[in-house]
């Protein structure tokens, strides 16, 4: 469980992002959506612990993430490129993290087995850098990455972004899979209204920095709420 409370952040006298308290439990499948400038990226790098929050903490499980690092070998996230060695081919960047991880290369096999469907035959053996691949490579390569180590938790920010309609239905099903078998949680932010309504089962709407609406409703009235406050 992910129990966020009393969260601000301050960038000098302007507040981006004002929580009191937001508790995400195990399994669920968790909508992060809002316009541009709204705090879910902050939101995402606090949670990270890859930003300070001003005041208000993020725990995991019994964990504060700020005083503690045990948690990272349970949780992965892919948020943008940065977080990706594009100097390495997208092959040696996944034998660097099976390094990293411990895992024989039977495990990284069948780990990357489950997204030959998403990768297209555009990413394994191809030679060529992480920096020059096209951007949706690139998320191809940092999403498959951020499943790596069969984490509990994992955080995907825009993850539809810059994916052609074949790869976003792909990776749906991806998601859809491992929430199935895994029981693994996810994060998501999108600016994709239809993508997140499609696998989550709920859906927070951020604007500000605040929570506007904590959806948990069927897809078809959460559909309609998010459409008429950003239609209106």
């Amino acid at each position: 469980m992910i129990n966020i409370t009393s969260l601000e952040k301050f960038y000098g006298s302007e507040k981006v992002l004002d929580i009191p308290e937001l508790i995400i439990p195990r399994k669920e499948c968790f909508g992060l959506v809002g316009n541009n400038g709204a705090g879910k990226t902050t939101l995402f790098r606090i949670m990270l612990n890859l930003i300070r929050p001003t005041n208000g903490t993020v725990m995991l499980e019994q964990t504060d993430v700020r005083t503690n690092e045990d948690w990272k070998s349970r949780v992965g996230s892919y948020l943008d490129e940065h977080m990706l060695l594009d100097y390495l081919t997208p092959d040696e960047y996944f034998e660097t993290l099976q390094k990293i991880y411990s895992l024989s290369e039977e495990d990284l096999e069948l780990h990357l087995q489950k997204f030959e469907i998403l990768f297209n035959d555009e990413i394994s053996g191809k030679k060529k850098y992480i920096r020059d691949l096209s951007k949706g490579n690139t998320k191809k390569v940092g999403i498959a990455a951020a499943f790596l180590g069969n984490p509990e938790v994992i955080l995907l920010d825009e993850p539809f972004e810059n994916l052609d309609p074949s790869s976003q239905i792909k990776l749906k099903k991806i998601i859809l899979e491992e929430l199935e078998q895994n029981h693994t949680t996810f994060l998501i932010s999108s600016h994709d209204l239809v993508h997140v309504t499609d696998i989550c089962n709920r859906i927070v709407l951020l604007e500000k920095g605040r929570i506007i609406h904590d959806l948990k409703e069927p897809k078809e009235e959460m559909v309609e709420k998010l459409e008429t406050y950003f239609g209106s």
